[in-house]
């Protein structure tokens, strides 16, 4: 009965002083965010920039993690910064956010929101807001440096934090891998990344054991005709009618050749043809993007394509020599994939740390694709790329009750709750980082 009594009595002191570390981590995130972390994101949220054009906000964000101590070095894969603080032997551990605004035009209602313009690719002038929540990634890197910076009693290994630009038009972290980042700086024992999520609530935390985001490959269909007019359709060879068809046919590839168990989707998003009512042009042009899981998927998805279009151009009667071209372009994303066993003690480290219900179910309803995997696919680094979410539950029951929309990514009315959002993205980061690398 004793040995019971003093068990008991251990396991009480364990679970007491856990709680106390994690309480003592967030009040001190709560702390940093309302002293500065908040003014922080207003900053990055009133002063988005372009992909590729990330200027102002690099410097900014190299300022702010030069100034508690990290070894900086910008201009890596172009706007790119690398930080780095060495806090004796221990593994390399990499954390990345990007950085890039889009070319949406802010209408989310907020006090402060973005009236930036800039001058595109294209030499336009264009509105440019952070409609996908990197002003909230770049605040909780910068809110995980300090909390590491701080701390250094308790930790032993090199953090490297990466800030990446062009995540939304690339080639951000393929550009940095182009520049030789493992080999300047040297190559991470371990990732970790996160998104913020609008489709979820806020401070909640989600980690996939398998892939959170999917390969894409943008691909062009270039289909010969032979011109004609278009009350005479028996003198030539409609391109947009066997484009349609290619359309058509495309679809089941995903339907009737993938197996039932694999993920892939095929989009065609644009068809361009023609120029006159009575004229039967010469050309159409198919733009698609194509989205997959794993390689294998990718190889059929794209072998398929070829096949269907040059297939269907033949059933038309096209000659050999005026056969579609297919065209994949090279500026694909890979699949992100999820180290399972990090990803497992990450879920297992949140649900403690953070309480039983902080951690939620992955949404696996879509396809969309991050550059992320390009640090981490080829050579391999075990890593997490987990999501935190964005929008406060009372909106999600005003929009179900027929109230205002929650604004998705990418468009006009997107926003995000800022606080919880970078808060759990810094407390999940800085877990991880201590199983890691904690003394």
């Amino acid at each position: 009965m004793k040995i019971q009594s003093s068990f008991i009595l251990m396991i009480t002191i364990m679970l007491t002083s856990n709680i106390v570390k994690a309480s003592n981590l967030s009040e001190s995130i709560n702390k940093d965010y309302q002293e500065h972390l908040a003014p922080l994101w207003d900053h990055f949220h009133r002063n988005p920039e372009l992909s590729l054009m990330e200027h102002k906000t690099a410097k900014h964000l190299a300022k702010e993690l030069s100034s508690i101590g990290y070894k900086v070095t910008e201009n890596v894969g172009g706007t790119g910064i690398v930080a780095i603080m060495k806090n004796g032997s221990g593994p390399m551990v990499m954390v990345r956010a990007d950085m890039d605004g889009l070319p949406v035009k802010e209408l989310s209602g907020l006090p402060n929101a973005s009236k930036a313009m800039m001058t595109d690719w294209d030499g336009k002038e264009v509105n440019v807001m952070h409609a996908c929540g990197h002003d909230v990634h770049m605040t909780a890197l910068v809110g995980t440096a300090r909390y590491m910076a701080k701390n250094k009693s308790k930790w032993s290994g090199t953090l490297m934090l990466i800030g990446q630009p062009a995540e939304e038009k690339g080639p951000g972290a393929s550009a940095m891998m182009a520049d030789k980042i493992w080999q300047r700086f040297g190559q991470p024992d371990y990732a970790f990344a996160f998104h913020v999520d609008a489709d979820s609530v806020a401070g909640k935390v989600t980690v996939d054991e398998s892939s959170p985001y999917a390969g894409s490959d943008s691909i062009d269909i270039i289909v010969n005709g032979v011109g004609a007019h278009g009350a005479y359709p028996h003198q030539g060879k409609d391109p947009i009618m066997i484009g349609a068809q290619i359309v058509t046919n495309l679809q089941t590839i995903i339907s009737r050749e993938l197996a039932p168990r694999d993920a892939g989707v095929i989009t065609v998003g644009a068809f361009h043809s023609g120029t006159k009512h009575n004229i039967i042009s010469d050309q159409a042009h198919l733009q698609l993007t194509v989205r997959s899981l794993n390689p294998r998927v990718r190889k059929q998805l794209l072998s398929a394509i070829e096949r269907v279009a040059i297939g269907t151009a033949r059933t038309a009667g096209i000659p050999e020599d005026k056969l579609p071209e297919v065209i994949v372009n090279d500026n694909a994303y890979p699949p992100t994939y999820n180290d399972k066993k990090l990803a497992q003690r990450l879920k297992v480290l949140v649900t403690e740390k953070m309480g039983s219900d902080a951690l939620i179910a992955p949404n696996e309803l879509g396809m969309g694709a991050e550059d992320f995997g390009f640090f981490t696919t080829d050579p391999y680094i075990p890593s997490v790329y987990f999501t935190v979410g964005g929008t406060p539950q009372a909106d999600f029951d005003r929009a179900k009750a027929g109230g205002p929309q929650v604004g998705s990514h990418h468009s006009p009315q997107f926003k995000v709750s800022p606080e919880p959002s970078v808060k759990a993205g810094v407390e999940t980061t800085v877990i991880a980082l201590f199983d890691l690398m904690g003394k």
